[in-house]
């Protein structure tokens, strides 16, 4: 749940307030949290209110730095929209940071407003064109590690979910995608799991409803299974990621988040843009498709990859 807020207008007692309008998708909110955090230490104890979409906002609302959380419907019409602009004008704030456009952010009252450069350069991660809003403020900063925060209640549902899994080494599988062509093939998954028997004691089939037919067809009788597709919200499935010696997925928001988290991470890509999109962390790692053809990434290559990954005991910065 994210917190609640009401617009009111602000007194001069009012404490100084930002803003940031953040994305939608859930890995490009990830990849925007080294704004947040940037932005909490260079102002401490300034709360900071979100502009965001209602199934990303969840993710950030456990940031203790946060503020109120605006949520924006953008399938809304025209009158509702004015409505809610009109109503977050009544707010001045310090500073306002526009992720999506210069738009929004010239409607909001505010000392000063910054917006990401407009220009796409190629070759730069996702991560530095966001952080590259900040570059009038934070000129020679560089960017924090992407940050997420869970609550004791996301843990404690996460271990009543995973209290039936045998031993400890849990390896986290998404099968999921947000469109057919970035979805490694159900068989490959398959044998995937067939061989992390030997290392690992259990799989979390992690996704949303929409995964349900992937994760009920890839679960191997050689390990062990727990399939939550759709049945948790995001914190919660955060917090179980969380618990996992690895994780392995689809170019996805759920990759973003469990490298957020620290966890061994490895995505694998076929079409798609990994030196822009990939996770970001110490602990992130890819597999790209041969020609780009997720078909002919084999089981046993990511496996490798994976193994590899586990080998080279990477420790968070």
């Amino acid at each position: 749940m994210t917190r609640s807020f009401h617009f009111a207008t602000p007194t001069l007692a009012e404490p100084a307030r930002l803003l940031v309008i953040t994305l939608s998708n859930i890995g490009d909110v990830v990849l925007t949290t080294p704004v947040l955090e940037a932005l909490a230490s260079h102002f401490p104890h300034t709360p900071i209110d979100l502009f965001a979409d209602a199934r990303s906002a969840q993710l950030l609302s456990a940031a203790p730095y946060v503020g109120d959380i605006f949520l924006y419907n953008k399938r809304a019409g025209w009158c509702e929209r004015l409505r809610f602009l009109g109503a977050l004008r009544r707010r001045r704030y310090r500073l306002v940071v526009d992720l999506r456009g210069p738009v929004v952010a010239r409607l909001v009252r505010a000392e000063q407003c910054l917006t990401k450069p407009r220009r796409r350069v190629p070759g730069l991660h996702a991560v530095d064109e966001h952080f590259a809003a900040l570059a009038p403020l934070l000129p020679r900063i560089t960017p924090p590690q992407c940050q997420l925060y869970l609550t004791d209640a996301d843990h404690l549902i996460a271990t009543r979910l995973l209290a039936g899994l045998p031993g400890k080494r849990w390896l986290a599988i998404a099968p999921g995608a947000n469109w057919p062509g970035k979805k490694w093939p159900r068989e490959h998954y398959r044998a995937l799991l067939a061989l992390a028997a030997k290392r690992f004691d259990a799989a979390i089939i992690v996704g949303s409803d929409q995964d349900l037919p992937d994760a009920r067809a890839i679960a191997s009788a050689a390990l062990p299974c727990v399939i939550t597709t759709g049945s948790t919200e995001l914190r919660t499935a955060a917090a179980m990621l969380s618990r996992a010696q690895a994780f392995v997925g689809n170019d996805s928001g759920l990759g973003h988040i469990a490298a957020a988290l620290g966890v061994p991470t490895l995505t694998v890509f076929g079409p798609g843009d990994p030196a822009r999109y990939r996770p970001s962390g110490p602990r992130a790692r890819i597999a790209q498709a041969p020609q780009n053809d997720l078909a002919r990434l084999t089981a046993e290559s990511v496996w490798s990859a994976l193994e590899a990954l586990l080998s080279a005991q990477i420790e968070p910065s």
